[in-house]
């Protein structure tokens, strides 16, 4: 297993680096000039930088309570209400969480899943990982506390903010477009642990998250069998229509 873990990962690396040097022409490390990195990983900067300006005005006296105006989501709130700030909440970090976690998450899921997939992709699943712990927070409440799916009434009133959601089915989408099983089934497994370790809303989210994910992948990979196509994605494409580009080999 660990071997299976190490060919995927060296796998993932060389297909991000390969993917990475397409898009700007030129090799990009860890200490790469701010430029370049800005071309390579716009969306995931934009991403960082308005989490970070949300955690400062939403500490401050007068900024609390209008970032919770644009992008604090509860289940308790009219559906019209909480589907128009599902955007926005994903790049609010919660208040009982250190800001740096969600930073850091969004850095590097985010950065791998734009350079793999594309802004509008990453946004795509970004966005369907969210919407579905929004929505199933409602299905989990009307269901009640009895049930494994279900919620108590008073989560309804939980503030529900934050990119786990995202970064979860991102991780779950970069792992099937790169055939990373093992580590895409490490991930689904820490989120059923979490969810055996602590009960709430925010880690029943995220298996609702990923199920939404998995059904979108499965409609992919139907499609593509149905038009004679791949099975999967390849891994991390480059350019639109690039047919030369070949992923590296795990052997």
């Amino acid at each position: 297993m660990r071997e299976s873990f190490r060919r995927e990962w060296r796998a993932l690396y060389g297909a991000v680096r390969a993917a990475l040097v397409a898009r700007t022409g030129e090799h990009l490390p860890l200490r790469a000039k701010p430029r370049a990195w800005g071309r390579a990983i716009p969306l995931t900067l934009a991403a960082v930088s308005l989490t970070g300006v949300f955690q400062l005005v939403q500490n401050q006296d007068w900024g609390y309570q209008p970032v919770q105006d644009i992008g604090a989501v509860r289940a308790a709130d009219p559906l019209w209400l909480a589907l128009v700030r599902t955007p926005l909440s994903l790049f609010v970090p919660a208040l009982d969480l250190p800001v740096w976690g969600a930073l850091a998450q969004i850095l590097v899921v985010f950065g791998i899943a734009e350079i793999c997939l594309g802004r509008g992709r990453t946004l795509a699943v970004a966005y369907l990982a969210t919407l579905a712990g929004t929505l199933y927070a409602r299905v989990g409440i009307a269901l009640g506390p009895d049930g494994p799916l279900g919620l108590p009434a008073s989560d309804a009133q939980v503030v529900d903010t934050g990119p786990s959601a995202a970064v979860v089915g991102l991780a779950v989408y970069v792992c099937w477009a790169n055939r990373a099983w093992f580590t895409g089934g490490l991930v689904v497994l820490a989120m059923v642990v979490e969810v055996l370790v602590k009960n709430n809303l925010a880690g029943k989210e995220h298996l609702a998250a990923i199920a939404a994910v998995a059904l979108g992948c499965a409609v992919l990979t139907w499609r593509q069998r149905g038009s004679g196509g791949p099975s999967s994605e390849r891994p991390c494409p480059t350019r639109s229509g690039d047919r030369s580009w070949k992923p590296p080999t795990t052997s």
